[in-house]
C-alpha cells in the first residue's frame, strides 16, 4: 500500500518524532511518505520518504501563524503549501492518509487539509482511507462545547477512523475529550509510542564512554526539543553547583533544538568536573537508558522515553496548559515520577529535592503499554477492517 502521513509541528518536535516512529514501522511493509510543514528538523536515514512543505509555525503564545522564513508573506506561503499538498495527492494517490492531530488541533492548517479530505470524499481525488493520529492528552479550550462539536462533526464526516496513542488504563480519551461517546467512526487505542531501545548495551557503552563508575550517579537534565524550559535548566545548573562537593554526581544538561543560543552560553558558565552542557542530542533516549535520574519537562516523547528507561524523574510541567501536569499525575502511582512546582526551582530547594531523590529512588514495575508504533502499524495496515467497521 501507499501511505501518506501529514505531520505539522509548530513549537517543539514531539509531534514529529511520534509520527516518525509510526512511519518507520509502516515503511517496513509499505511505501510511506511523511509530509512535513514546520521548522527544519534533522531527518534520519530511513525507508520513509519525506516531503517538505514551505515552513509555517506558531508564535510562542500559539496565537499567530508565521512563516518559518521571516522574509516570506504568510498568504503566499499558505497558497504555495495548499497547491503543493494537493498536487502531491493527485500524483501519489495514497491508499491511506494519516493525519496527525487534526481535527483535534492544528485548526490553523485547515486551509490545506479540508480540501484534501473533502475531495477524497467527493471522488475528486483517488479513494483513500482517512485516519486521524492523536496523542494522549488534549489541551483545554475556552469554549469546550463549540470545540468538541466541531471536532466530532469533522471526524464523523471526513475521517474513517481514529488512532489514540495512549494506554486507556492510564489516560483514556474521555479524560480530556468529553464528547468521545459521540464519535461514530472506529476508535482504537495503540498504546504509547516510544522508539525501541537496547537498555543493556546502551547503558554500559555510554557510561563507559563518560568514565562514570557504576557506583556514581548520572543525572540528565533536558527540556525536550522546543524553545521553552530555560528556567528549569538554569535551576538545575545552580542546584548542581551547590552539590559540587558530591563528586559522585555527574550532571549533563541538554538544551532544546530551538533554544536560544544564549541559554547554551549561560549554562556553559556553570561547567565543572561534574557539570556538563550539551546541545540537543538526537540520541537522547540512550542517555536516559544510561542515567540514574532525569530532570525534565513532561512532553509526550520525554515521558515515554522515561517509562521505557524505567528511571526516577523530576518533572517540571509546561505551564501554559494542563497537558504536561496531567501526564505526570497519570504515572506517579506506577512510576517514580515527582512533580516539580515553580517554587521548587529555587537553587537551595532543588538541591535538597535532588539529594532526597537520589538517595531514595528505585525502579518500579512498569505496566504501561509502550508498543504503540507496532500496534499503529498493524491497525493502519488493516484497511479492510476500517472499511468494514465504517460500513
Amino acid at each position: 500500500m501507499k501511505i501518506a502521513c501529514y505531520c505539522q509541528h509548530v513549537l517543539g518536535i514531539g509531534h514529529f518524532h511520534r509520527s516518525l516512529e509510526i512511519c518507520k514501522a509502516l515503511a517496513v511493509h509499505h511505501e510511506t511518505v511523511m509530509i512535513l510543514g514546520g521548522p527544519d528538523v534533522t531527518l534520519p536515514k530511513t525507508d520513509v520518504t519525506f516531503v517538505q512543505l514551505p515552513g509555517l509555525k506558531m508564535d510562542a503564545n500559539f496565537s499567530t501563524l508565521l512563516p518559518c522564513d521571516p522574509g516570506q508573506n504568510l498568504e503566499e506561503v499558505k497558497a504555495k503549501r495548499q497547491k503543493q499538498l494537493y498536487s502531491f495527492f493527485q500524483e501519489f494517490t495514497p491508499d491511506i492518509f494519516l493525519v496527525e492531530l487534526y481535527p483535534f488541533g492544528r485548526k490553523a492548517f485547515r486551509f490545506e487539509l479540508d480540501p484534501i479530505l473533502q475531495d477524497i470524499a467527493a471522488g475528486k481525488l483517488s479513494p483513500c482511507l482517512r485516519l486521524c493520529s492523536l496523542r494522549d492528552i488534549l489541551v483545554e479550550k475556552k469554549d469546550r462545547e463549540k470545540y468538541e462539536n466541531r471536532v466530532v462533526n469533522l471526524l464523523n464526516t471526513s475521517f474513517d477512523g481514529l488512532l489514540v496513542h495512549s494506554d486507556p488504563d492510564f489516560i483514556p480519551l474521555e479524560q480530556t475529550f468529553s464528547s468521545s461517546s459521540s464519535i461514530t467512526i472506529p476508535v482504537h487505542y495503540t498504546g504509547f509510542i516510544t522508539p525501541p531501545q537496547d537498555p543493556l548495551q546502551q547503558n554500559n557503552t555510554l557510561r563507559q564512554d563518560l568514565n562514570i563508575p557504576d557506583e556514581d550517579k548520572l543525572i540528565v537534565a533536558s527540556i525536550g526539543g522546543g524553545n521553552v524550559g530555560a528556567e528549569l535548566l538554569q535551576a538545575v545548573a545552580k542546584a548542581a553547583n551547590l552539590l559540587k562537593e558530591k563528586t559522585t554526581l555527574h550532571f549533563h544538561l541538554f538544551t532544546g533544538l530551538y533554544s536560544a543560543p544564549e541559554l547554551y552560553t549561560e549554562l556553559q558558565s556553570f561547567e565543572s568536573s561534574h557539570i556538563h552542557t550539551h546541545r540537543f542530542a538526537s540520541n537522547f533516549p540512550e542517555w536516559l537508558q544510561a542515567a540514574d535520574l532525569s530532570i525534565s519537562m513532561a512532553g509526550y516523547n520525554t515521558c515515554m522515553n522515561l517509562l521505557d528507561a524505567n528511571i526516577p524523574a523530576l518533572l517540571f510541567p509546561f505551564a501554559q496548559n494542563r497537558e504536561q501536569k496531567m501526564r505526570i499525575t497519570a504515572f506517579t502511582e506506577c512510576c517514580d515520577f515527582t512533580l516539580l512546582a515553580t517554587d521548587d526551582l529555587q537553587a537551595e530547594t532543588l538541591a535538597q529535592i535532588l539529594s532526597l531523590k537520589i538517595a531514595k529512588s528505585n525502579k518500579q514495575v512498569n505496566t504501561v503499554d509502550l508498543h504503540g508504533a507496532a500496534k499503529s502499524c498493524k491497525l493502519i495496515s488493516d484497511a479492510t477492517h476500517w472499511q468494514e467497521s465504517r460500513a
